[in-house]
């Protein structure tokens, strides 16, 4: 899997989040985006995954020498992001059992296994409404790193999150990206430590 930003902007009215940034993402590489609060990092994850459109040059997807067109690419893609809202209504269970649906886990996950690498397990069949911001946090990863896509997207991956939740993205990291894009926007080195890129936001003013 390839994605090719070539001369990439997204402005909002007049002002530029970030211009003229070109760069390559490659299968089984991890990449972390960095910068200060406002300087366009959560707006470019969201470009790139295809959710937000950018205002010039383009974003190409490659899979197999094949081109992804831009209303498919959502079928490739898994984001984690603090601003994602979950279904409250849904039980834990029927919320894994509910995106397995339309976006497969991986061959050896399902909904208990994923449960119970969370810690969740004993609030299987509770509504995610009374579930505290870390449990949240924790069902919002678990999602994303089992998806069977060759695109992994995090934004603030630890936001809300203890010690114990902060090893568990650590652990979901080192066994679950190998042939992954993995991109990660992040001004703290606990979460990207494991990068080898990095494209630093205030470079594309």
């Amino acid at each position: 899997m390839t994605i090719s930003l070539s001369d990439t902007g997204k402005r909002y009215n007049r002002d530029w989040i970030f211009r003229h940034l070109s760069y390559q993402f490659l299968s089984g590489n991890a990449y972390a985006i960095t910068g200060s609060n406002g300087s366009g990092k959560s707006t470019l994850l969201q470009a790139i995954s295809g959710s937000l459109l950018i205002n010039e040059g383009s974003i190409r997807y490659e899979k197999d020498d094949t081109v992804i067109s831009d209303e498919n690419i959502y079928r490739y893609v898994s984001l984690c992001a603090p601003y994602l809202e979950l279904i409250e209504e849904m039980t834990a269970t029927e919320l894994l059992d509910f995106q397995q649906a339309f976006k497969p886990f991986l061959p050896h996950f399902d909904t208990k296994k994923l449960l119970q690498i969370a810690g969740l397990e004993g609030a299987a069949q509770k509504q995610i409404r009374y579930f505290s911001s870390g449990m949240k946090q924790r069902l919002k990863l678990i999602q994303a790193f089992a998806s069977d896509t060759p695109i992994l997207l995090l934004d603030e991956p630890c936001t809300n999150l203890d010690q114990e939740g902060i090893a568990l993205y650590q652990l979901l990291l080192q066994q679950h990206t190998d042939n992954r894009i993995v991109i990660i926007s992040s001004n703290d080195p606990v979460e990207y430590a494991h990068c080898t890129a990095r494209i630093a936001m205030g470079d594309y003013k």
